[in-house]
């Protein structure tokens, strides 16, 4: 069988209305192979234990999935994405230890990337400059060990774990919970366009799918289960960071934790991490140690966190120059600049990690050097 029909194949059983990840693979355990699953007789497929009808009437309905699949294919193949089966090689290899993995992977950029050793790096959406600045740095530092930095491209954490990443000369697999043309959130589209030309960008979900929140629970697990570990930066005790980090446990990865403020609560799920053995992680050395990935030259920077260097381009120098030494409100900025008012967001953000201004209550921000 030729590498494109065991594809089709595979797709072909995904398409399967109301079979879902569980019925697929109790018949696959069953059958051995996709195409033993699509070839069977229907008195036979309704005998496999455990079966129920819901799931089998798809399957049943004599409806060529085939067909389907091979519509499927060529829309990713036009949109320049890889499709990569269970079977396939590029398969991440931890992903299969997980249960009821992913039949099928889509992933825009190097899908080699994905045979990489990787870290997770995970948080708040609404993340604190200090949980910000730690995750771009932490990722960077992480990039100089050669470890790849898997996230979930959402805002806060996310964001700048691949830009830390991205950073410091490393790749980068951003995890989806949609179709790979839905670029969410919208704000990081040039991070996506980034990462796709640097590094990797992975679903299990078809073109034009949304991100529907039922759905990011599913990316978690992916997040988790390529990874050899994971790192929460800042989350709260609910949310889906802790999500990630128990997915990871079940499957016996790491799990680590950066400790916060200790009255803040978007810090309690790593500090409740910490008091259930999650690993202390103060800088990329400490888990560097873990896969003994140290060198002499990085020991040096034992515990503390990379520096960012990038010199300011040309629309964030004319930002800074709009920027008083006090405190002024982000819309008077934006007037007085004449810029987009996505792009001074975007500048104001990076300008605040590297420690060029100061964010202030009321939306307000100054500038503390030039």
């Amino acid at each position: 069988m030729s590498a494109m029909d065991s594809t089709l194949d595979w797709l072909s059983l995904s398409l399967v209305p109301g079979l879902g990840l569980g019925g697929a693979w109790r018949l696959l355990r069953h059958f051995k192979q996709p195409s033993a699953v699509l070839q069977s007789l229907p008195a036979v497929i309704s005998k496999v234990e455990g079966m129920r009808k819901g799931q089998l009437k798809g399957l049943l309905s004599g409806a060529d999935w085939r067909q389907k699949a091979e519509y499927e294919l060529r829309r990713l193949h036009s949109f320049g994405a890889h499709v990569i089966s269970y079977e396939s090689p590029l398969y991440p290899p931890l992903l299969k230890q997980l249960i009821d993995p992913p039949l099928l992977l889509f992933v825009l950029g190097n899908p080699e990337i994905l045979q990489q050793q990787s870290i997770a790096i995970v948080g708040s959406r609404a993340a604190t400059a200090y949980g910000r600045r730690i995750s771009f740095q932490l990722a960077e530092g992480l990039a100089g060990y050669s470890l790849s930095v898997v996230s979930g491209l959402a805002l806060g954490i996310d964001t700048e774990a691949h830009r830390g990443t991205l950073s410091g000369g490393g790749n980068t697999v951003a995890v989806l919970g949609c179709g790979l043309d839905v670029v969410y959130p919208k704000q990081n589209r040039y991070l996506f366009e980034e990462i796709a030309k640097q590094g990797a960008v992975v679903t299990e979900y078809l073109l034009g799918t949304r991100p529907e929140g039922f759905r990011f629970p599913a990316r978690n697990r992916i997040i988790a289960g390529i990874s050899a570990g994971v790192v929460v930066v800042e989350a709260a005790r609910r949310s889906g960071s802790l999500i990630t980090a128990q997915i990871a446990l079940d499957a016996g990865r790491d799990v680590f934790a950066v400790p916060g403020q200790v009255d803040s609560y978007k810090s309690e799920g790593a500090h409740w991490l910490l008091q259930q053995g999650a690993k202390i992680v103060l800088g990329a050395a400490d888990i560097a140690d873990e896969y003994g990935l140290c060198t002499a030259t990085l020991r040096s920077t034992d515990h503390e966190p990379v520096k960012n260097n990038i010199d300011l381009d040309p629309d964030a120098l004319a930002l800074l120059q709009c920027i008083e030494p006090y405190a002024m409100g982000k819309e008077d900025l934006i007037l007085l600049s004449k810029m987009p008012p996505a792009r001074v967001s975007e500048l104001l953000l990076f300008m605040e990690l590297e420690g060029f201004i100061e964010m202030l209550p009321g939306d307000k921000l100054r500038k503390i050097k030039s």
